[in-house]
């Protein structure tokens, strides 16, 4: 398979690496000098002579419609994954004449998250409270954090973006969300200009209350969800990987970049099962848009 990535930051230098290790002949766009063997300034000229089959869109969220418009406007139509979120902002369906397009939320895949849902399936849901934190000047140690996208909100960057793997697996989990308020913004003394603290609240068909709080201030990485059902609680730590329930604690340990490698297989071998689609990863946006609205408003809003 040949593969090409659009997109040489971290994440995009991740699935080089990851693609290169599962056999692929991967190839990659970027404006960079890289010193890489397969390197294109541009999509066009990627697409005509390295001829993909599976492309991933790891470039910045800002830049994610423009790559997809060019991909199609090159003949690309094999394969396209694409980086969360889909567009920095907009919920219309990308023109495509793609075999497969989907969304990058590779925590679906994480074993643990996997088996709450099973168990969450079993069971009627009362309350579930989500919590998402790390900081982020740890979190590319090599990169002034004041300069990456994260920080800029012109680049999609923001607490609310950024960990909408969060939005996703709720959703995934819970439900379509039908009303919705939040409160977030950038409280703390980062040297950035996007939002480092959102609360989410919202409701689904299943769940009449579900609470989300994320951040970029948590010294100490968190990642938990708690659910109180009609059979007592059920926990779930993403960093830890464990799940706890009454009479039950199971612990998943998974390598660092095992979820990645489940996802890629999920697109090479067309297992649908799992992965987030295009759909699901633009329902996932027009919750980040009402968020930001209920949260400028000061409002409850409806889908």
């Amino acid at each position: 398979m040949k593969a090409l990535i659009i997109g040489y930051g971290s994440i995009g230098k991740r699935h080089t690496d990851l693609l290169n290790k599962l056999g692929a002949k991967v190839a990659v766009v970027s404006r960079r000098n890289l010193s890489i063997p397969a390197h294109y300034s541009n999509v066009e000229a990627a697409v005509k002579e390295h001829e993909p089959g599976y492309v991933i869109i790891a470039s910045r969220t800002s830049e994610h419609r423009d790559d997809i418009h060019a991909l199609a406007a090159a003949g690309f139509t094999g394969k396209l994954l694409i980086e969360k979120p889909v567009y920095q902002a907009g919920c219309e369906q990308p023109p495509h004449v793609f075999s497969k397009i989907k969304v990058a939320f590779n925590l679906r895949f994480h074993p643990a998250l996997i088996h709450f849902r099973q168990i969450i399936s079993e069971r009627k849901i009362y309350a579930v409270s989500a919590y998402v934190g790390s900081y982020l000047p740890n979190w590319r140690p090599d990169t002034d954090y004041r300069t990456g996208y994260s920080a800029i909100t012109s680049q999609g960057g923001g607490v609310l973006r950024d960990l909408s793997h969060e939005l996703d697996y709720l959703i995934w989990l819970f439900g379509p969300w039908v009303n919705l308020t939040a409160s977030g913004g950038h409280f703390s003394n980062l040297e950035i200009d996007s939002d480092d603290v959102f609360t989410v609240l919202f409701e689904t068909k299943q769940v009449p209350s579900i609470s989300l709080q994320m951040n970029y201030l948590d010294t100490k990485a968190r990642r938990k969800v708690i659910a109180l059902t009609d059979k007592g609680s059920l926990s779930l730590d993403l960093i830890s990987g464990s799940v706890e329930a009454e009479n039950m604690n199971k612990t998943f340990v998974i390598g660092r970049d095992d979820t990645y490698i489940a996802q890629h297989k999920a697109m090479l071998f067309d297992d649908d099962s799992i992965i987030c689609d295009i759909k699901a990863g633009l329902e996932v946006m027009g919750m980040i848009d009402a968020a930001a609205h209920a949260s400028k408003y000061k409002k409850w809003i409806q889908p």
